[in-house]
């Protein structure tokens, strides 16, 4: 029981870090490879906080997201000009940077050893409503006026400027607001797990992200959560079958891209549930 309850909570923390990705990419279709890097800094920050300044657990969860803002906003400011695949470049770099400092601070951080005896101050009733809450925030934030200018940046810039779209503004504000996001995963696995190192952090926990976001659908977010509940989940699960169960996880990934290319549920929302039963009743 102890084991599954744990696979719950490590994969709501994931749902709300790819939600976080869903956002720079599906909304935005910037390709991020530093996504993991906010969760880093919002996990340290808000940890150091806690053990160096008894600092209570909602408060180190509102520094750390807001410094994983802060940083989003060093990367922001000087890449919302720039083309999508330097953006890649530029925020590959930045999550490269963030772990040669963790690794490289241990005064601080804890160094390649990380950052023990973390409180623990994360359960499941927690991190299920806090997907909730997230989720209900993206949602939203997608549907506004703000959303459908994403979406209209995202089809073609160019139009989205001759429309008066500030997409430089527009681009900045969704970037922040990820971070802050990713941030926060990273703050619920930090009092969850009790330690962090800089190793799981890395380049590759932001690419699985990407993956995640265009298996399940980049034009919909309830692929996003969808792909992220069973692609997350499902190695755990197939842990028993530790040598196979990668190779499982990449056939199933192959075959959806190949066939499927738009992803799982396309650009289909579970909100067209809502929006027809609304309509039946009104007819």
């Amino acid at each position: 029981m102890d084991y599954i309850y744990s696979i719950l909570t490590l994969t709501g923390i994931t749902m709300i870090g790819v939600m976080g990705t869903y956002m720079v990419t599906g909304l935005t279709g910037q390709f991020s490879f530093g996504q993991a890097a906010f969760m880093a800094v919002g996990g340290y920050v808000s940890a150091m906080l806690a053990l160096r300044f008894n600092l209570p657990f909602p408060l180190a969860a509102i520094a750390g997201s807001a410094a994983a803002m802060l940083a989003g906003l060093l990367v922001g400011v000087p890449t919302v000009r720039l083309r999508r695949d330097y953006i890649s470049l530029v925020t590959f770099g930045f999550g490269e940077a963030i772990i040669s400092v963790l690794n490289n601070s241990a005064q601080l951080t804890g160094g390649a050893e990380g950052l023990v005896n973390i409180p623990k101050r994360v359960d499941l009733p927690l991190v299920l409503g806090s997907v909730i809450g997230c989720l209900l925030l993206v949602a939203c934030y997608k549907n506004s006026k703000y959303g459908r200018q994403c979406l209209a940046l995202r089809s073609d810039e160019l139009a989205a400027r001759s429309m008066g779209i500030d997409v430089n503004r527009l681009k900045l504000v969704t970037f922040l607001f990820a971070s802050a996001i990713t941030g926060y995963a990273g703050v619920l696995y930090a009092f969850y797990a009790q330690y962090l190192e800089p190793g799981y952090f890395n380049w590759t926990v932001s690419a699985e992200w990407l993956i995640i976001v265009f298996v399940g659908g980049i034009n919909s977010l309830t692929g996003a959560m969808v792909s992220a509940l069973i692609l997350s989940s499902l190695p755990e699960l197939l842990r028993f079958a530790s040598a196979w169960r990668i190779i499982i996880y990449c056939v199933i990934v192959l075959i959806i891209i190949n066939y499927r290319p738009n992803g799982i549920f396309g650009d289909w929302e579970i909100s067209r549930l809502w929006k027809k039963s609304a309509k039946g009743e009104k007819a």
